[in-house]
């Protein structure tokens, strides 16, 4: 299937179009414009090492309804365990989930490009980051983008028990304080599908995307809990 490259004109094929193991296009950058407007219509980008950056919108797509989170009783526990954080320590969540590959990958997709590209999304306040420490150590965390009324997950990573799933029920209870409407989880594996997520289509999910993108949100994510 003819898989179409990027110019340098910040304009996305329709995401429908994709190929069908998910690829939109390929090619471009990872200037902040460029993230954004990928965000701003489903679409993430995601490439090995060597590769060129690879823009995907996979079918189904793997969504986070905020009151569908399984809270469970086990984790309600470990999560006094922990203290956490917002936007304190960005740059260090993103370096440690770039140790940790993806299930059923091997190595990382996080290379130090996309790492600098985040970072700078970050510094723009379009990136967040929440962390759980255990005495005073950065322990677990995640990161991902916000575009309107959604958050959009990349990556979390622990080194502790249990952190990044406390960290993310952390993230879920604010997120719906905020008045977020849903989280982004992009593809399925066994542990999102247990914390309540579920895959829906492509379709549906662009559908929900477009009602919520362009919502204003005004809140501080900087906190300490």
């Amino acid at each position: 299937m003819y898989i179409p490259k990027l110019t340098h004109q910040l304009i996305f094929p329709d995401p429908r179009d994709a190929s069908e193991e998910g690829i939109v296009a390929y090619g471009g950058d990872l200037s902040p414009s460029r993230l954004l407007r990928a965000y701003q219509n489903g679409i993430f980008p995601w490439y090995a090492k060597g590769d060129p950056i690879l823009w995907w919108s996979p079918d189904p797509r793997l969504i986070l309804e905020l009151d569908d989170f399984k809270l469970r009783r086990s984790l309600k526990k470990r999560m006094k365990h922990f203290t956490y954080r917002f936007d304190s320590a960005f740059l260090d969540v993103i370096t440690e989930c770039s140790n940790m590959p993806r299930e059923g990958q091997n190595g990382t997709w996080i290379q130090p490009e996309i790492i600098e590209a985040y970072n700078v999304l970050y510094g723009m306040g379009k990136a967040h980051s929440v962390e759980a420490y255990q005495n005073g150590k950065l322990v677990g965390g995640a990161y991902g983008v916000v575009v309107g009324g959604v958050f959009c997950g990349e990556s979390m990573f622990a080194k502790e028990s249990d952190a990044s799933k406390a960290a993310f029920a952390v993230l879920v209870e604010h997120l719906k304080n905020w008045g977020y409407s849903f989280i982004d989880c992009q593809v399925a594996t066994p542990h999102l599908l247990s914390l309540g997520a579920k895959e829906v289509s492509r379709d549906y999910f662009l559908m929900r995307l477009k009602d919520v993108v362009y919502d204003e949100i005004t809140h501080h994510w900087k906190i300490d809990l």
